[in-house]
C-alpha cells in the first residue's frame, strides 16, 4: 500500500510479566516481532503485539499508523493483556514491588498539583505503608499515639473502642426510664434494664466484633483486621464495595471512628417504645429479655456501615409481635438467657 509509511518507527515494547519497556524502532510488524523477541528473550512462534493501554491487537496496517513511541505487549502464544487492568492486577496480586511502588509515589506526590490525583497517591500510600501485620505497642508506637498507656495491643484497643459504643446503648434505655409516669410500670423497666445491663456485662459489651483475634463467629473483620461495609439498613450488601483496616495505620484507626454500628430495628424509635408498651400490664418476667437484648446490643440486628452508607431517615421495620413475650410460665422457669 504506497501511503502506509516505510521508515523506521520507533515504539516502546515491554513483556506481559515486566514492565520494564524498551525502544525498539522497525519498518514493519513483522519486523518488530522479530526485534521485539530478540530484546525480551521470548519465543517467536505466536508471537503477537497488541496496545498497552486497552489490549488491542496489532495488526501489519494498523502498526503503520501508530504514533511513534506508541507503548505496546509482545505476547506470547496464549498469553493475553487486558491494558492498564493487567497491571494493576499484577500489583494487587503481590508485594514484591511494596517498596519501589511506595519510593515511586511519594516522588510523584511531592510534584503533583492535582487534587484529584493527590487524593489518589496518598491513598496508595495509606495502603502501602500499612503495618496490619504487627500488633504490639512497640512495633507500632505511631498507631497507639494519643491511646491511654493501658493498650498494649491494637486488638485490645479495638475490643474497648466496640464494647464502648455498644455500652453507650444503655444510656438511651436510662433516658427512657425518666419519661415513664406510673410507678410500677417504671419499676418493672427498672428492673429490665438491670438485667440487659448484666447481660451486656456478661458478653464484655460484645467488644469482640472489633477484635481479630477472637474467633470468627465473634468478630466482624477478618483476621487481619479488615472490615467491610454491610450496606444500609435496606441492603444486603454494600454497593460501594467500602472496606477499611483500622489495624493498618493510625490515620485508618481514626477514619474507621466514622463507621456506624447500625440499628436494622431503631433502638430509640422502635425497640425501646416497644418494650415500654410490652411493660403496660405486664411484669419484666413476661418479657422476651433475650429477644430485646439482641435487638439492642448484638449483631441480629446490627450492621456495620460506612458513614456514606448510615441513613437516618426512619427506617419503618418493626419488632417481631411473636417474640416480645416469653412463650409462657414453663418456658420461662430456668429460662437460660444467651449474651452472645
Amino acid at each position: 500500500m504506497s501511503g502506509l509509511r516505510k521508515t523506521n518507527k520507533p515504539v516502546k515494547i515491554r513483556s506481559c510479566n515486566d514492565n520494564k519497556k524498551y525502544g525498539v524502532a522497525a519498518k514493519s510488524l513483522t519486523e518488530l516481532l522479530k526485534k521485539g523477541c530478540e530484546k525480551l528473550q521470548l519465543p517467536s512462534p505466536g508471537a503477537r503485539v497488541c496496545l498497552y493501554a486497552d489490549g488491542t491487537i496489532v495488526t501489519e496496517e494498523f502498526f503503520q499508523t501508530l504514533p511513534d513511541n506508541t507503548q505496546l505487549v509482545l505476547l506470547c502464544r496464549d498469553q493475553t493483556w487486558s491494558g492498564v487492568v493487567s497491571d494493576i492486577g499484577q500489583l494487587l496480586s503481590t508485594d514484591r514491588h511494596a517498596g519501589a511502588l511506595i519510593e515511586a509515589a511519594k516522588g510523584l506526590l511531592s510534584d503533583e498539583r492535582s487534587p484529584k490525583r493527590r487524593k489518589i497517591l496518598t491513598d496508595l500510600l495509606l495502603n502501602l505503608e500499612d503495618k496490619c501485620e504487627v500488633e504490639k505497642r512497640e512495633e507500632d508506637e505511631d498507631w497507639f499515639r494519643g491511646l491511654d498507656p493501658r493498650f498494649k495491643t491494637k486488638s485490645d484497643y479495638m475490643q474497648f473502642n466496640c464494647g464502648s459504643r455498644i455500652r453507650s446503648y444503655v444510656k438511651e434505655l436510662d433516658a427512657a426510664t425518666k419519661t415513664i409516669q406510673e410507678a410500677a410500670v417504671r419499676a418493672e423497666f427498672l428492673k429490665t434494664t438491670r438485667c440487659l445491663k448484666d447481660m451486656l456485662r456478661s458478653a464484655k459489651h460484645n467488644g469482640s466484633y472489633f477484635d481479630r483475634t477472637a474467633k470468627e463467629a465473634h468478630r466482624l473483620c477478618t483476621e487481619t483486621g479488615w472490615f467491610t461495609c454491610q450496606g444500609s439498613f435496606e441492603q444486603e450488601v454494600c454497593q460501594s464495595f467500602h472496606s477499611i483496616n483500622p489495624y493498618g495505620s493510625r490515620e485508618s484507626r481514626i477514619v474507621f471512628s466514622t463507621w456506624n454500628l447500625d440499628h436494622r430495628i431503631e433502638k430509640k424509635r422502635t425497640i425501646i417504645p416497644t418494650l415500654l408498651e410490652a411493660l403496660q400490664g405486664h411484669d419484666s418476667g413476661e418479657v422476651n429479655l433475650d429477644y430485646f437484648y439482641r435487638l439492642l446490643f448484638t449483631r441480629d440486628n446490627l450492621k456495620l456501615v460506612h458513614i456514606v452508607c448510615h441513613k437516618k431517615e426512619a427506617h419503618h421495620l418493626q419488632c417481631d409481635v411473636t417474640k416480645i413475650f416469653n412463650a409462657g410460665p414453663d418456658k420461662r422457669k430456668g429460662k437460660k438467657r444467651r449474651a452472645m
